[in-house]
């Protein structure tokens, strides 16, 4: 096994080049590096001031990317005991107090939550079908200008309404995006 295997590396902000370890779970797959990039470039390289949602939190590459790009607060929420567990170890490791590690169901966290986000990271399991629960869930949560990024396999075929894709790109066998609300 590398010595890499299980490590995410962050590519920009306060902690770049940090390798960060996350244990074996069933469905946990980092974000590329290069769709990481692409995101971040399309978000713009500074989140300063936002506030960050990361729902199935996995590795925590989305949200630690965004804490590192100076986000005010990053709330990732993840089920597994194990993966919660290594993303408080690496919250500590980095000494990044913007963000909250909350351990739970994500579409319940959705249904409970009052608060709205400014980024919101969907990134469910792949082979499931959380995406098209989550997404009109999410976009309750989603402030008036917020994004929403979404990562899968097979882009959604309808999307709820008053939602548009502003950006959509493909790496290998990942389809991502970001989704934002339709001019009314």
């Amino acid at each position: 096994m590398s010595q890499t295997r299980n490590k995410v590396r962050i590519i920009g902000g306060d902690y770049r080049r940090r390798l960060l370890p996350f244990p074996e779970a069933e469905g946990l797959r980092p974000t590329p590096d290069r769709v990481r990039e692409t995101l971040f470039n399309w978000l713009g390289q500074d989140l300063y001031g936002k506030s960050c949602l990361d729902l199935f939190a996995g590795s925590g590459a989305l949200g630690f990317e965004a804490a590192s790009r100076a986000a005010r607060r990053v709330v990732m929420v993840e089920k597994s005991r194990k993966v919660h567990e290594a993303l408080q170890a690496n919250r500590r490791l980095l000494q990044a107090g913007a963000i909250d590690v909350v351990a739970g169901d994500a579409l319940l966290y959705l249904k409970s939550s009052r608060e709205s986000f400014d980024v919101i990271f969907l990134d469910p399991p792949y082979d499931s079908d959380l995406l098209q629960q989550a997404l009109p869930l999410a976009l309750a949560r989603l402030s008036e200008e917020g994004v929403l990024y979404v990562e899968a396999r097979q882009w959604p075929d309808a999307l709820p309404d008053g939602v548009e894709t502003l950006r959509r790109d493909k790496a290998g066998m990942v389809q991502y995006g970001l989704l934002g609300r339709s001019a009314q």
